[in-house]
């Protein structure tokens, strides 16, 4: 089995059926970065990230691994469109940059009560946050993979999850359409963030 490199290069050197194959391999967890944050733009976004991966493909040296690779690429997409969508004044831009889904529960991926909850609070943290907590909790990515694709020494990965999960659990308790729910969530936070990256990344409204 061809790793995900050789696949890369073979595909920027027009092998279409190497491009299926990565496209096989990591469409999901690709779909769900950007599901929660943009799911207007996300078929669109997925498109850019795979294309964005394959014409950069020069720059990518081996120094880290593939998945990571395409995540910074796919970080800088969600910039670029939530950059663009202020511009245009589609967006609030305070404090998220995306919408918030809990006014759209159709558009979450599971429909459990407090999941959906979960999904409303992180769309109350920074856009950077959002990004930190998805890629811990559901992409499983080390805290040198995280200190790559966020741009950041790796020696302060740790404090920002810190920082990010007790803004989270801040958001739950803050959110006053659940509150009966809230304090629960809030002590298994982990446990319900880890939770929805169970559900299938594409859910029909």
């Amino acid at each position: 089995m061809r790793t995900d490199e050789e696949l890369l290069y073979a595909w920027r050197d027009g092998d279409a059926g190497a491009a299926e194959v990565l496209f096989e391999r990591y469409f999901e967890g690709l779909y769900r970065f950007f599901q929660y944050k943009a799911p207007e733009a996300c078929d669109d976004l997925v498109q850019a990230t795979f294309l964005g991966c394959v014409e950069g493909a020069t720059r990518f040296r081996g120094e880290s691994t593939f998945r990571t690779y395409l995540f910074s690429v796919a970080r800088h997409q969600l910039l670029s469109w939530i950059a663009k969508q202020r511009h245009q004044r589609l967006l609030d831009p305070e404090p998220s940059n995306a919408p918030d889904p809990s006014t759209s529960p159709s558009t979450v991926f599971h429909r459990q009560t407090e999941q959906r909850l979960v999904v409303a609070a992180l769309r109350r943290l920074p856009i950077e946050g959002q990004i930190l907590l998805e890629l811990f909790y559901w992409e499983k990515l080390s805290g040198r993979e995280l200190a790559t694709v966020l741009g950041v020494p790796e020696g302060t990965i740790r404090t920002r999850v810190r920082r990010a999960r007790e803004q989270l659990r801040q958001a739950v308790l803050a959110i006053e359409a659940q509150p009966s729910l809230a304090k629960p969530t809030a002590t298994n936070l982990d446990g319900w963030a880890a939770s929805l990256r169970k559900a299938h990344p594409r859910v029909s409204s």
